[in-house]
């Protein structure tokens, strides 16, 4: 009976494809075109079909709308309060907007069971046609909503204000919208029906990259997404502007970046912070993995726990409490000073955290304390994969316990340590910011500014947008050869690399 029922698992991998077949295979592969292109389009602010009034901020996606309700109507209390449109109108806009990110996850899941055997695919068009139907439904009642605001911006004469105006974008979505409809019906007759008793199914490859679809959707909206913002580093760009070919300043900011005497000073006192700080970082990154050696050596078990719980726990305390905890400490009125003068009645008060003296050890110290027992998780796990026939082999040969930390532990998370020392080597110049964005002040700001900070307080403290792209955008490709140059190096040396 397993065997049966395994060959009819199987059947549809091995057996030859028919005509029918193989035209359902192409028509699967733009299906499948249609439902990607229509997921990437919902973040893109120029494929927006919900901006149905020029007061709709212009760099709003579609994905915005959808979840944000304050993002559509930031600009529309004036009109609401003057009656120039009805706010309910707006609340049916960003109902709609949902809907039709709805409809696109709906045809995303069709597309990812066309992946199946016959059944799964059948299935699958089922969910795909919905998906079809349910984003032009929405369309439709998108076009409604734009004729009411059209309606209501002219009963109050206020055109000029409003501004409606129907997005084409609409059309995009219409036709991915009816191509997912006539795609689904078509290739429904294409589509052998699935035999008796065949099961939902799907080989063992196409389940593993469903597994790791949401990695991959997470990593392209939170990382290769932001990209598109690197196309401010080209425009003489304001908080609020619309880019257009009248701000296209080309690689002005790129040169000035070199030519403004202040910035270079600037951008060198800030690389050598950055550079001192992560290369402190670099050289104590062995810390963590003998912390989890030793750890591991602890042969109470409660104890063992305890230490590792409240090593651990730091990471997942936020720097601003952790600044708060250095201020109870180290401020005009911490416990030392007032412990200082308990002591001494002519004991000078000391701001600790108003100095610039050994700033870059103080930062160490703090980010070891908050980080070190989140670190060594990695190794902890690594420690617990190494094969203890290797320790029960040497106490035979009668090593002792640091005999066997030096020549089993140590050498079988050299490894790991290698791939995390050439993370950090790539982000050499990515030292974080919250750290050094609570603990700056006006005395040790010139030797606490990391890059990241800077980026930040250009960007938005002082509204130089574009420069701080163009310092992000440079960051950013000397990590990635930095990245590259550091595996080179690594292949060399060891033999193995991890790109």
């Amino acid at each position: 009976m397993a065997e049966t029922a395994f060959l009819h698992r199987t059947s549809y991998k091995n057996e030859p494809k028919t005509a029918k077949e193989r035209v359902s295979d192409v028509i699967y592969w733009i299906l499948r075109a249609a439902v990607v292109f229509n997921i990437v389009v919902l973040f893109f602010p120029g494929f927006n079909p919900a901006r149905i009034s020029g007061m709709i901020n212009r760099n709003l996606s579609l994905f915005s709308c959808g979840v944000s309700y304050n993002s559509i109507v930031s600009t529309f209390g004036r009109a609401f309060r003057n009656g120039w449109v009805e706010e309910s109108t707006f609340h049916s806009l960003n109902v709609c907007s949902m809907i039709i990110i709805i409809a696109v996850v709906i045809a995303a899941a069709g597309g990812c069971m066309s992946l199946g055997n016959h059944k799964l695919k059948r299935s699958g068009l089922f969910v795909s046609l919905a998906g079809g139907i349910v984003e032009i439904g929405a369309l439709i009642w998108l076009k409604s909503l734009y004729d009411a605001v059209a309606a209501q911006a002219i009963a109050a004469n206020k055109l000029d204000r409003v501004l409606p105006q129907y997005p084409h974008n609409n059309y995009i979505y219409m036709t991915l919208g009816a191509a997912l409809i006539v795609l689904s019906i078509v290739n429904f007759f294409l589509v052998p029906a699935a035999e008796h008793g065949e099961g939902y199914d799907m080989e063992p490859r196409f389940q593993l990259f469903l597994m790791m679809l949401p990695i991959i959707a997470l990593a392209f909206v939170f990382s290769y997404l932001p990209l598109y913002g690197w196309r401010y580093a080209f425009y003489d760009y304001k908080a609020g502007d619309v880019l257009t070919s009248d701000n296209f300043v080309g690689f002005k900011w790129f040169t000035s970046l070199l030519q403004n005497q202040a910035t270079k000073r600037d951008i060198v006192t800030v690389l050598k912070n950055t550079l001192a700080m992560s290369g402190l970082g670099i050289a104590t990154s062995w810390i963590p993995m003998m912390f989890a050696v030793f750890l591991s050596e602890i042969k109470n078990g409660p104890f063992r726990r305890i230490v590792q719980t409240f090593t651990t726990i730091p990471n997942f305390i936020s720097w601003v409490l952790v600044y708060a905890i250095a201020i109870a400490i180290f401020s005009v009125d911490g416990f030392i000073n007032t412990m200082i003068n308990s002591v001494s009645e002519t004991a000078v008060t000391t701001n600790y955290l108003m100095g610039t003296d050994h700033m870059w050890l103080k930062m160490l110290a703090w980010g070891l304390w908050k980080g070190v027992g989140w670190s060594a998780i990695i190794y902890i796990a690594s420690i617990s994969g190494i094969d203890q026939g290797l320790y029960e082999a040497a106490t035979v040969d009668g090593a002792g316990r640091f005999a066997k930390m030096w020549y089993i532990t140590i050498p079988e998370l050299v490894p790991t340590y290698c791939v995390l020392l050439l993370m950090s080597v790539a982000n050499i110049l990515s030292n974080g910011m919250d750290q050094y964005l609570v603990f700056s002040n006006a005395v040790n700001r010139d030797t606490i500014q990391v890059l990241d900070l800077y980026v930040y307080n250009l960007g938005i403290k002082s509204g130089i947008i574009p420069l701080s792209t163009v310092v992000g955008m440079i960051k950013s490709v000397i990590s990635v050869i930095l990245l590259f140059a550091a595996n080179g190096i690594s292949k060399a040396v060891r033999g193995e690399s991890i790109v």
